[in-house]
This record gives C-alpha cells, structure tokens and sequence, in this order.
C-alpha cells in the first residue's frame, strides 16, 4: 500500500460524508488542484484540541482550529447581534456513561411562526439524523411566556462525543447562532492499529449501538472491542487491482458497510500516487508545537527557480520577525515564533501551479493549581470564601461541591470571583447544607478541602413578654436573638397559620408576632422557637373587653312600659371579657339576686330584671352597672307602670229635648299612667237595671248628646274612661230625667169609636211619638204615651243567613281536591255580601265568588293549604247586618318524624324514641306506624301501626341479628310519605359466643401493563406502506404513546395509530430510508409502565436489488455500475 505521507502509519481512513450533503461533493470534484494534495489528519490528536471542529473538504475529513482571537471576536459579535436568542447553550462536562443537556431559548413574541434550529458538531455535521440512542433532540413551547424551548440530550456519553458544537436558528431573514464545548473524561487505553475494514464499518455493527454511524471515533484514541483473529489481507491491494463492478462484491465479503468512504479514499488515494513536478518534498501532514514554542516547516523543491509563497487560512504570508523565510539550496524554510492559540490553522505553500498544505496544532500547557484549597471553619449566616491560586491569569477553572460541578448563576447561592491567577469561590450567609467538600480542577491539577459550618451560640437579646390587650387593639409579640435565622411560632402547642389579620414578621434579628384587632380566641400561650436551637420564648397573651351595655332593644329615653299586675322580666345583653359582674339599684337601695317580688339574675352574656305582680309604686329608674378588670359601665332605665283610669265622677245633664239631652262630665282624677283615648256612654230607664251603650265610637270630648229617648220616660246615664290600658270602671250614674215634647199634632179630626188607626202622610225616616185620649161627654181624659218613639220606613224584611248542617263545624278538604260550598240567605231589598278570609280582602285570583239574590257560592278549583282559615260573610240590607263564619281546613299529609333514635337494647327488646314531624300537614298527628328490618336483607316489616306515643319497645326480636327501624307520622290523610330510618342499627347479641361474619375482600381487577405480544424486527420497501404491530393488557386501560429513536410521535401525518381491543398498531405512510430506526411502543397506567421496541430497515430497490440506502457512484463508473449487477 503506497504511503503518501510520514504519518500515514498512525493516519485513520477518514468516513464518509453522510448522505445529506451531496451538493458538497459536487463542490470538491470541481477543484481537482486541492485533492491532489490534501492529507489525512493523524490519528492521535495533539492534546489541547477541545474546542477544534471537523471540517469537510472534497469528502475528506481534516481537523481546523479557528484562533482563538478570531473565536472570540466572532462570540462578542454574536452575543451583541443575538436577535433571538434569550438563553443560549453552555458548555459542560460530563462523563463516560453518563447524560447531559443542552438548552436553547428562542422568545417567541414577534414571530409568527416556530423558528428553524440546527444542532452541529464541529462545522458541518448536522445532528438530526443521528437522533437516535445516545441522541434525543426536543422542542416545546410555553403558552404563558411565549418562549420556544430546545433541548438536544446526549445520553450515555462516549470518550468520541466530547468537542465543539453549535447551535443555529433562523426565522425569515434573521439569523442567530452560537457555539458551546463538550467535555468527556475518558478512560486511557492503547489506540490498536485499525484497518479499512473497521474504519469504515457502521459503530457496533450487530450490537446495541448498531445503526449509528460515529465519524469522530476515527479521530480520537477510543478502544476497539477485540474481534476474532482473522487473515491479514490488504483490502486496498485488492479493490486497487479490482475492476469498479466488483468494489459492493469485496465491500460486502469483507464487512465494509460505508461503501461511498471507501470509493472516495481510494479515488485520492489514486491521485497521490501521481508524482508531483513542482515539489521534490512535500510538508508533513500535520505538525505539532507547545504554545510559545517554535515550529518549522520546509518543503523542497523540484526546480530551484519556482516561485514560493507560504498561505495560512487562504492569505498569503508576509516576512515579519514571527514569520521567519529561508532558501537553502531546493529547501523553502518558514519558521514561526512565539506560537499562540492564533497560529493553530492550515498551511500551504504554492510553487507554480502546484501546492502542499499541512496542519499546525497549537498545544496550550496545563494549568497547575499553585495553592491548595484549605479546610474552612464557619459559622450559619457567615460569609465564606474558598481560595486558590493557578499557573496562569484568567485560566479556565471549575468548582465541585461533593464531586457535583457548582454552576454559578442569578438564582445561585455561590460566586466565584477571579483575580488574575487568584480563584475564589463565595457563598454568602452558610447554612448547614453547605458543609460539604469542595474541589476544584484545572487542566493539570486539582485540589480539595472540607468546609464545616457550626451554629453559633445563641444569645436572647430581648425576650418575649407576657402581654393584656383590650379586644379590637393590636396584639405584637417581639423578640430579638442575636442571630439572623428563622424561626416557628407556636399558640397552645400548635403552629402559627398566617392570615389577613394575623402576620408573622422576621427582620434580621428580630422576629415579631403581629394580631390585627384582637379576639377573645387569641388568647393563650405563644412560644417562639429559633430554627436548628433548642431554645423557646415563651409569652402570654391575655384578651380583655371593657363591659358594655347594649340598651338597642330600648326606646330612645330607655322607658320600659309594663302593665299593672303583670310580670316584668327586663333582660339587658351585655359584653366584657372577662364577664362583668352586673348590680342593679333604684335610688339608694341596691337590688339583690333572691327570690323576692323585685329581684335580678345574672347570665354569662346578659343581666335580667324581674318584677312580680307589677304595681303603681314600682314605677321609676332603675340603675345597673357593669365592671371587670377591663372598667366599668353604668346605664339608667325608666320603668313605668300603667294602669286602667280611675272612674270619671258622676256626669251633669244641663239640657232635655223632647228625645234628647246634653250632659257633661270631668275627666278621671288618675289616667292610670297613659293617656286618655275617650269615654263610652251608657243609659237606662230608672225602672230599668239594663244599660245600653250609646257609642261605639269613643268620645274624644268630655259633653256629648243622647237621643232617641222616648218623651216622659225618666232616664239616667254614666260614663267609663277608656286609655290605652283598658275601661275604667262606670262613673256614679247621673240624676233622673225625663225627655219631653212641646207640640202634639191631632191626627184624627174626627173622633173615632175603634181601639185602631192608621196615621198616614208621615215622611220617611221620621221618628214620632203617639199618645191617645179617651173623650166622653165630660170631656178628654189624660194621654197615654207609646213606650217609644215610631220609625216611620219602607217594609223591610232583615237579612238571615241559613248556614248548612255541615258547614257549621269545620269544613275538611284535602289539598288538590275542589271547594263548592253554597250558602242561602234572606233579606229585602236585595242585601249587600262581603266576603273575608282570616279579616282580609279575599283574592278573587284564588278564591271564585259567585253571588245571586238567595245564595252566595264560594268555589276553589284545586285546594291548597293556604286556603285554609276562617272565612267571614256579611250580609247587609240597609242598617240591618248579619254574619256568618265558615272554617275550612286544608289537609295533606304529614312530613317524617325528626329524629330516631335507639335509647336501649336488651335481651330481644329494642327501646326507640323520636320527635313529632315539623309539618303535621295541617292536622293533628293521630298516630305512627313502626317499621323493622334485617341489616342482611334490608325488607321492612311493620310491627306496630296507629301507635299514639313518641316512644316504644319492640319485642320478639331474633337473636343474632341486627336491626335497623323506621317510622312514619300519621295523620287523618294517611302515612307520611317518607319515613324517618334509624341512624345505628340494634344489634340483639347473644347471650354465647358471638359469631363474626367473615370478610371477603373484593377481587382486585387491576393490573399494570404487559405485553402479550411483542413487535418484532421488520424489513421494509421504500414507497410501500409499512405496520407495526403488537397486543397489549392492562387494567385501567393503559394509554399507549409509539416513539421513534426515543422521540414522541406527535401529530405526524406521515404515521397512523390504531389500538382496537388491545391490540396496537402503527402504520408509516410511504416510508424512505430516512423512516428507518428504532420504533418503541410505550403503555402506561396508574400501576405502571411497559416499553417494547423493534427495529424497521427500509430497502430502496434498484433494478430489483434491495440496498440499505442509496449508491454513490465514481466519476466515469456511473454507467458502467449501472449496467452491472451488484
């Protein structure tokens, strides 16, 4: 195998470029000059190349480093251009085996759209179609923030994944990108010799990192697992002497899967075996020098006369005292001096048409920690500062707290201060948790030391004081410690619940306790205790309320009116904490609790008065007074007792008329303490004891005129006085009187011989008086007066109300039935009717009212027991009034009694009680019916109907079983429609040993998630729908979610999901290689979760043959493979 280089013994095959960049490689065949010369990369990397990336040229891989200066222009200018990212990347350590993320935050306010991310390793490399095992790429969006998320998750970390990555985002027209490193600590090992066939095979090929395609691998030292020893055989002997329709046939016996690596190696490896004319001696692959140093690079070459000139990153280089030109014979010499970071880059030089290039790598020394950590001592709420010192200013140093990496931030308890070569970490205000051994590592050392944090000696600068607070003020409880820490508060041994009246406030030392106005239930024992001391401040908090008197129930003088010879019981409220002592007095004569007619009684929240048998003389002011510790409260009440007024004296009749008088009369010597309203008026014949009143209406005035007396009759009157109290008794009666007429009219001119006459022509409504002479020859005898005068009216007949039979005792209706109750009456003329329910108007809404001459009907269509009451009909036919009154009773039936209760249990005998129902349905409760039933099959048996009592004892109970009871109220509608049950149930024991029903638990239907049946590895042709399937359990039902390479499938069209009775299945649309991968079905439920995975390989067939993705073809062989079979 020819060598092109010195280096090509240590050099790897570069893979081949992934399938996504063909365009690239179109790119490179256009510059055949650069293929010519490129070289491979070494494969053992000089160290320091951590933030380097691969660069791909014309299919080759070769390692770049941008310098340093450059990278961090670049960085400054993103970070002040960054127009979409909000949080970018960071760069991180992570190791072997172990997982790490990445996290970019994109804001989403002025975006109409989700922005595109790309993920890169090195320069080229784009990360979404190595998702998969060890990769995962995520993306979400928060609604509230609108801020778009992206993660990329590598898990199970190799020795291969540490180097630069970068992440870019676009929308539209604008752009934003940013870069971040990947630290991996690997493991030593030897680097073995790898060969075409392992350079160019898929990593883990038939394993469980199988289908991942690792092209850094070839540029690091990683371990390679032994395989079985086989012939040595020169693959690239055979494929250089081999026509091009056999390179599938030797790829494939020998185990090479990346088939286009291969073509394109052997391509340049073809085109470096041509003899260059320009160069006798080209550079070296790749050179390598420690920073500061010196480094040399010489071609020689072929003619003397050509003209050289030296480039690095495509500009040319000028002599300077760094850059150092010499000609020695056919030598081009060019020496760089004091090499930096910069100077980490790709070289060539040109010699006519023709060029070589080279690349130098710029070792950075390690960095020494030149003072150690030391152990640290502190004390809680201190600050602490850890110190060290490294080789060099500014040197990239990371700190460990118990071997977790600390990463400094806004929300972070620690910073880290650097000042110069002096490294120092701060933690401001130690707690206990941060006692812990901290590290710290650098490039070429590390060093370690342990921090302890005690509790300092807690002193009590101010205790807490017991405190007396009136009700309503505020209650604050302080203290001071002579530490900042926090603390719990405590009231009867339970804690403290913050609320909008109660605050609990902590100021540095001082921690206070504060209650917006006070309550009684505030009061109690608080105690304070400092968190991590066994020490409490204990404090009582005594609430006290001045005593009040609540005179709201009062008149505004604060007058109590009671009526002669009743009970007076004045209760007053009052309020204090702690309760007052009440005492009452008149004048100078206290009142006393006892037993006499005037006496008080005393109530936790009231004070009472009472007055047996009211008199006249307990009229007055009453004092009470109130006092506790709080003060005292006084308060007056006047108590006035009234009474019927005494009789008026004896009335004076000052004028007679022929029917008529006037008397008058002097008010009662005493009104009984009220006011007088008026007086009624009564009279009698002196012959008579029956008096009649003469008012209905009182007599405001103190004269009034009786008429219609009868003429020569004597009479007397008297007078009663009526106050707001009552009647008075009657006054002495007055002196006799008799009413007398002065002109008689002669109503028959002629002298009759009949004991009868008709007078005739008198006017309606008259009033006269008769008298009648006997005459003889002699002449008239003395007249003789009729009893009373005469009304002279029309004939009226007065009205009669004919109630019926039945309705003369209560009319009894049950709700829902009709009301059609006929009522006949008499009278002349036709009388007035006037019907009241209960002493109101009748609603004619509810209530139908039909009248005639003879009858009047009173009909309700469907009764209510609002109808009920007492119905009142008037009947008037001029100054002629009857009434009548009809009572009608609306019945339902009753509600349930109110309560049930088992009062006792012995022997067979079950001993109940309950309360009459609140609604007895508008008729007297007439008795209850008794219900039984056995808690095992729960029928109901009636064992005692019509039943009159709220207590009974039922009997002949079966021993061993246990009872539950009911009653229904009953009333002469019948049952109430619910019954009242039994809360407990009677459990009738016996007298032996008690057997106990075993208890059987429920079966348990529930089971978490299993597979019944697995999915299975499938082959699959692009272009042709393709399905997974497999059958799954589970109880509930478990939710079922497929993923692809680990990642959720989600809304894709390109994927169908079915799941019927259990059975799952996954169709993929027209699948290409690109759907190929790792396919798991996940099912979850609240008792567990169960994965299954499967791989599915889609085949592209070409011309009937099945390929794993698609060909690559030489230039110049394309048609020739094409008319070949592979």
């Amino acid at each position: 195998m020819p060598e092109p280089t010195k280096k090509e013994e240590n050099e790897v095959p570069a893979p081949a470029p992934p399938p996504e960049e063909p365009s690239k490689e179109k790119e490179a065949g256009t510059t055949p000059a650069k293929d010519e010369e490129e070289v491979s990369p070494p494969s053992a990397l000089p160290p320091g190349l951590g933030s380097r990336a691969l660069e791909r040229k014309d299919s080759d891989w070769t390692l770049v480093e941008t310098p340093p200066g450059e990278e961090q222009a670049k960085q400054n200018a993103n970070s002040q251009l960054s127009i979409l990212f909000i949080e970018k990347p960071q760069g991180g350590t992570v190791k072997v085996g172990e997982d790490i993320t990445f996290i970019a935050k994109v804001k989403a306010e002025d975006l109409l759209r989700k922005p595109t991310i790309k993920w890169f390793k090195g320069k080229w490399m784009d990360l979404a179609s190595k998702a998969g095992k060890h990769l995962q790429l995520k993306e979400t969006f928060e609604r509230h923030s609108r801020v778009y998320t992206f993660e990329m998750q590598i898990i199970k970390a190799k020795d291969n994944f540490a180097g630069n990555y970068r992440c870019e985002v676009t929308y539209k027209d604008k752009f934003d990108s940013c870069s971040f490193d990947l630290e991996v600590h690997e493991s030593t090992g030897t680097t073995p010799n790898i060969d075409i066939r392992s350079a160019f095979k898929r990593s883990g090929e038939g394993q469980e990192d199988a289908g991942e395609l690792d092209f850094s691998g070839l540029l690091k030292r990683r371990e390679v697992k032994q395989q079985e020893e086989e012939p040595q055989v020169d693959v690239w002997e055979l494929l250089k002497n081999a026509k091009p329709s056999e390179y599938e046939k030797i790829a494939f016996q020998y185990g090479i899967t990346d088939l286009r690596g291969m073509l394109k190696r052997l391509k340049r490896m073809r085109r470096e075996e041509k003899k260059s004319a320009a160069f006798a001696k080209i550079l070296d692959p790749a050179y390598q020098v420690d920073k500061g140093g010196r480094v040399r690079f010489v071609v020689e070459l072929a003619d003397p006369k050509l003209e050289v000139k030296w480039y690095k990153n495509g500009q040319e280089i000028r002599p300077s005292t760094k850059y150092i030109f010499e000609h020695k014979g056919c030598q081009r010499i060019l020496f760089i001096n004091n090499c930096q970071m910069t100077d980490d880059s790709e070289y060539y030089v040109t010699a006519g048409d023709e060029k070589c290039s080279t690349e130098l790598f710029v070792r950075e020394p390690p960095i020494m920690v030149t003072k150690q950590l030391e152990d640290t001592t502190a004390y809680c709420g201190e600050r602490v500062e850890l110190e060290c010192e490294v080789s060099e200013d500014d040197a990239n140093v990371k700190w460990f707290k118990n071997g977790e990496e600390i990463i400094p931030g806004p929300k972070s308890r620690y910073r880290i201060r650097v000042e110069g070569k002096k490294h120092i970490l701060i933690i401001e205000g130690a707690t206990k948790a941060d006692a812990a051994e901290y590290s710290v590592m650098t490039t070429g050392g590390q060093s370690s030391a342990k921090l302890s944090v005690d509790l300092k000696p807690l002193k009590i600068l101010t205790p807490l004081t017991d405190q007396t607070v009136n009700l309503g003020k505020e209650i604050c409880l302080k203290c001071e410690i002579s530490e900042n820490i926090p603390g719990k508060w405590t009231k009867n041994g339970l804690p403290v619940q913050e609320s909008d009246r109660l605050k609990v406030v902590h100021k540095g030392r001082i921690h206070k306790l504060v209650i917006a106005n006070a309550l009684t239930e505030d009061e109690g024992d608080y105690v304070f205790a400092p968190d991590a001391y066994n020490v409490t401040l204990p404090a009582k908090v005594h609430v006290i309320d001045p005593p009040k008197i609540i005179l709201d129930g009062l008149d505004a003088d604060n007058t109590v009116t009671v009526i002669a010879g009743n009970k007076l019981r004045l209760e007053i409220p009052i309020s204090g904490e702690p309760p007052p002592k009440a005492m009452w007095s008149r004048g100078d004569k206290a009142i006393m609790e006892g037993s006499g007619r005037i006496r008080t009684e005393s109530y936790p929240d009231s004070s009472t008065l009472v007055i047996d048998i009211a008199e006249r003389d307990d009229s007055g002011v009453y004092h009470i007074n109130l006092k506790n510790e709080a003060g005292e409260a006084h308060a007056s009440i006047k108590v006035k007792v009234v009474d019927f007024p005494d009789p008026p004296v004896a009335p004076t009749v000052t004028e007679v008329g022929d029917d008529w008088c006037i008397m008058n009369w002097e008010p009662p010597a005493y009104d009984g303490g009220s006011p007088i309203l008026g007086y009624f008026i009564e009279r009698k014949k002196k012959q008579s004891s029956r008096w009649m009143r003469l008012n209905f209406d009182l007599c405001k005035e103190t004269t009034f005129e009786p008429k219609k007396m009868i003429e020569g009759v004597a009479y007397e009157v008297r007078i009663f006085a009526v106050n707001a109290i009552g009647i008075s008794k009657p006054s002495m009666p007055s002196r006799p009187f008799v009413p007398l007429a002065e002109d008689w009219i002669v109503a028959n001119k002629d002298l009759i011989d009949k004991t009868k006459f008709t007078i005739t022509g008198l006017p309606t409504d008259a009033k006269i008086f008769v008298r009648v002479k006997a005459v003889n020859a002699a002449g008239a005898s003395e007249p003789k007066y009729y009893s009373q005068p005469i009304l002279v009216k029309e004939i009226i007949e007065p009205p009669k109300i004919r109630i019926p039979r039945h309705l003369k005792q209560t009319y009894i209706r049950r709700v829902g039935e009709a009301v059609n109750l006929v009522i006949p009456f008499q009278g002349k003329p036709r009388p007035e009717l006037t019907w009241k329910k209960d002493g109101a108007e009748i609603d004619k809404n509810q209530i139908n009212i039909r009248n005639s001459e003879t009858d009047t009907i009173i009909f309700i269509r469907k009764a209510e027991r609002s109808h009920s009451g007492k119905y009142d009909l008037q009947v008037k036919v001029d100054k002629f009034v009857e009434t009548a009154s009809i009572d009608i009773q609306i019945i339902d039936r009753p509600g349930p009694p109110q309560i049930v209760k088992i009062e006792d249990v012995w022997g067979e005998n079950v001993a109940l009680t309950w309360t009459p129902p609140k609604d007895d349905g508008n008729a007297a409760i007439t008795g209850y019916t008794i219900q039984k039933a056995d808690k095992k099959s729960m029928e109901w048996f009636t064992v005692i109907e019509h039943y009159h009592r709220t207590s009974a004892t039922i009997t002949e109970l079966v021993i061993g079983n246990e009872y539950y009871f009911r009653v229904f109220s009953e009333n002469m509608c019948g049952l109430s429609e619910d019954a009242t049950m039994t809360k407990e149930s009677a459990v009738i024991a016996r007298d032996g040993k008690i057997y106990k029903n075993p208890v059987y638990e429920d079966f348990d239907f529930s089971e978490a998630p299993m597979f019944t049946q697995p999915l299975v590895n499938t082959y699959a042709i692009a272009g042709y729908n393709a399905t997974l399937n497999c059958s799954v359990r589970g109880n509930p039902k478990p939710k079922i979610t497929w993923m692809k390479n680990k990642v959720a499938i989600v809304d894709d069209p390109r994927y169908r999901m079915f799941s019927n009775q259990g059975v799952c299945t996954l169709e993929i649309r027209k699948p290409s290689p690109y759907d190929g991968g790792t396919y798991c079905c996940k099912a979850v439920n609240d008792l567990g979760t169960v994965e299954i995975e499967c791989k599915l390989e889609v085949k592209v067939i070409y011309q009937g043959v099945n390929t794993p993705g698609q060909p690559v073809f030489l230039e110049g062989q394309q048609q020739s493979l094409h008319n070949k079979d592979f």
